[in-house]
């Protein structure tokens, strides 16, 4: 691996299949429909990314039939099979597999902030250079969080974790503090997982670099009006 590649961003990903991924939004989107915004989210995150300097970027799969392929299709990344019966050990297993490729510096994001600025995933990785910092986590609105970065593996912060819930976060810096994993907060991002979340005026800016969301949002809100 080249020095100047010394930081890696995982993403996790899965594959659109209707009725599997962005459940919360159907109704008031079809099953089909929640599929295809999530595509859209998908394909402006590996867009938006791309655009990061010095970074490996590493996607990381949920096992489904026709996943490889597909994520070829869409992607110029080696797809990686995550691994691990729970959140908590996919995550865990992800870190490892980019610590192993000797990257000093990883941060793990998923696709449901399409327009999560890149200022923030940068902001990651500068504050791990600090020697009192240990961890960074992006808080989200419902409790969880966008982004984790570290410098090492710190498995405490994957263990007995109420994952989909919002004590996530917190939980998760309960436990970095019995540990002494010292860490540093990014400013609060939102998820776009309800019917809410499609309302959000910053997913239509123009400015907010996820324009295949942003054009599915708008060419349906009309029609999404009377079922939001």
């Amino acid at each position: 691996m080249s020095p100047s590649l010394s930081q890696a961003l995982i993403i996790f990903a899965r594959m659109p299949l209707p009725g599997r991924v962005k459940t919360r939004l159907a109704p008031p989107l079809t099953p089909p429909e929640a599929a295809e915004l999530y595509r859209c989210m998908l394909l402006d995150i590996l867009a938006r990314t791309g655009r990061l300097d010095r970074v490996e970027r590493l996607l990381f799969y949920e096992d489904e039939p026709e996943a490889v392929s597909f994520f070829r299709t869409v992607t110029s990344l080696t797809p990686l099979p995550q691994q691990g019966d729970g959140l908590g050990e996919r995550m865990a297993a992800a870190f490892a597999a980019a610590f192993a490729r000797g990257h000093e510096r990883v941060a793990i994001i998923g696709t449901d902030s399409p327009d999560l600025p890149l200022a923030h995933i940068r902001e990651a990785f500068a504050r791990l250079d600090g020697a009192d910092t240990d961890a960074v986590f992006g808080p989200s609105e419902d409790g969880g969080y966008y982004l984790l970065a570290m410098k090492r593996l710190h498995h405490e912060l994957f263990r007995g974790i109420p994952w989909s819930s919002g004590e996530v976060l917190r939980e998760s810096l309960a436990r970095a503090h019995a540990a002494g994993i010292s860490c540093s907060l990014l400013p609060t991002w939102y998820d776009v997982d309800t019917a809410a979340d499609l309302e959000r005026p910053g997913l239509l800016d123009e400015a907010n670099e996820a324009p295949l969301t942003r054009e599915f949002i708008r060419t349906r809100l009309g029609a999404l009006g009377a079922r939001l």
